[in-house]
């Protein structure tokens, strides 16, 4: 047995349906071997016997997820485990079965937006979501195939998903001051998307419930074959679907989750997207209120003007560091440990972790932040009026062929700051902690390399429009002589 392919990051992840062509590798054997490999680790982690654990188990809408569950759950209850079965769940929502449910550790069966016939396993404990090395070792005892002594198992089906949108429209009434009787947003109307994900709650059971008129909301049936558009809101075709979705109903706002709801984006009432840049620009204002001074964690891809909007008009502090949601967490609670006023943690890909949540990257808990804005009379285009947005921006990905793909990328990199520290047109960003991020006369481009992947994307923006044309001409001798980078995608 060898299950490192299905390392991906924190999460376990493969294919798990022949139905999109592709051979499946996360099949039920191997569920079972890495299920059981977890029960170990966590028995190991909490100091507990197997038998001893309370594990809830979740999943989202896919169509091998009642496959995968039952594969997890044989393990669970042979291994003695007390399992509280949460059915159709958000990820953040498994995360919080350790809190409410007081559960040693939780599995939630997802594989957020990629394809309809992928799938995966993630993994929280009450410390939050699993980091890299921690799955290395899961995936490790699991390729030994060991297992935990014989037991019988519980099996407990919960509606769990009904006590978190609870919590989610008590966070509303306290908000705005009111009580669910109040119907604090009778005079709203707030549109969900979906994408017929786990998603479909917030308009049925959080938003309905407080008076909101959420007609004009698409796609809120599970449906794992993802018949619309990818759930995703970094994807274009969904972000498209929502802003028309938004202009065709009239709505105050638009909220699109992706697959597992932990990530979100939004629309206005113009129909204008708050995604991205825009969207970090929106949850950073959330997040400085009260906390004069604060530093928001992002990723390294984030814009200039990101920059200015954060230290410039809101007061705060803007920590860019390395791409990957679990690498912003995880630095935004390294900084607070420190003694720095560190309230939030967000990925431009729409993963934010708020620190009064747990630190937990959950959609739906800054979708509500953001409903609360706008129930409070709150227009977005004015918070936002002084960001100011890039003319272009485009991420060009260069495939390294070279075997030892890490040491070739690192040394692009660091040719790349030699030549722009022999170059006047360049300027060398002072807080690169990925990659290297170079300012030119035609804006900015960031190379980095890829975390798991012989990939090194390269990000750029520009104020001018044709300005990352203009970039590519700039550094496209400087490529050019590296043998070992495809550059088929760069000319």
């Amino acid at each position: 047995m060898n299950y490192n392919e299905l390392k991906s990051g924190t999460d376990i992840r493969g294919v798990a349906s022949d139905k999109g062509g592709k051979a499946v590798n996360l099949t039920e054997a191997a569920v079972k071997d890495i299920t059981a490999a977890f029960i170990l680790w966590l028995s190991k982690k909490c100091g507990k016997k197997a038998g001893d654990l309370k594990i809830a188990i979740g999943h989202d809408s896919r169509i091998t997820a009642a496959t995968i569950k039952a594969a997890a759950i044989s393990e669970l209850v042979i291994a003695g485990v007390h399992i509280f079965d949460c059915s159709l769940a958000s990820t953040p929502a498994m995360f919080m079965t350790t809190i409410d449910l007081n559960c040693d550790g939780s599995i939630q069966i997802t594989a957020s937006h990629h394809p309809f016939d992928r799938n995966g396993l993630k993994f929280f404990t009450k410390d939050g979501g699993l980091d890299s090395a921690d799955i290395a070792d899961i995936v490790e005892i699991a390729n030994k195939g060991v297992r935990a002594e014989i037991a019988d198992g519980v099996i407990e089906k919960v509606d769990y998903m009904t006590t978190y949108a609870k919590r989610l429209r008590d966070m509303i009434c306290n908000g705005l001051g009111k009580s669910e009787a109040d119907m604090p947003l009778k005079n709203y109307h707030i549109i969900v998307d979906a994408g017929n994900g786990a998603g479909g709650f917030y308009a049925n059971n959080v938003l309905a419930p407080l008076g909101a008129d959420v007609t004009g909301s698409q796609f809120l049936e599970p449906d794992g074959m993802f018949p619309n558009h990818i759930p995703n809101p970094e994807n274009k075709q969904a972000m498209e679907s929502i802003c028309d979705a938004v202009v065709k109903s009239g709505a105050d706002l638009g909220i699109i989750f992706d697959t597992d709801v932990d990530r979100a984006g939004c629309v206005d009432s113009s129909g204008k997207e708050i995604n991205r840049n825009r969207l970090v620009a929106l949850a950073a204002y959330i997040a400085v209120q009260g906390n004069e001074g604060a530093t928001i964690v992002t990723d390294s891809v984030t814009s200039d003007g990101l920059k200015s909007y954060i230290e410039n008009d809101l007061g705060g502090k803007h920590y860019r560091y390395k791409r990957g949601y679990k690498n912003v967490i995880n630095k935004a609670v390294e900084l607070c440990g420190q003694g720095i006023n560190c309230p939030l943690a967000i990925e431009t890909s729409g993963h934010a972790a708020l620190r009064e949540n747990y630190f937990l990257d959950d959609g739906a808990y800054l979708a509500t932040k953001i409903v609360i804005e706008l129930a409070r009379g709150n227009e977005f285009e004015e918070i936002l009026s002084t960001l100011k947005m890039p003319a272009e921006e485009k991420e060009i990905r260069l495939n390294i062929k070279a075997q030892d793909f890490r040491n070739y990328g690192l040394k692009v990199i660091d040719e790349l700051e030699k030549f722009a520290q022999n170059n006047n047109d360049c300027k060398i960003a002072d807080d690169n902690r990925e990659g290297i991020r170079i300012t030119t006369p035609y804006g900015w481009i960031l190379l980095r390399l890829s975390v798991h992947d012989p990939v090194m994307p390269l990000n750029m923006e520009s104020d001018e429009i044709g300005g990352t044309n203009k970039n590519v001409e700039f550094f496209k001798e400087f490529f050019a002589q590296f043998d070992y980078l495809d550059l088929s995608t760069y000319f």
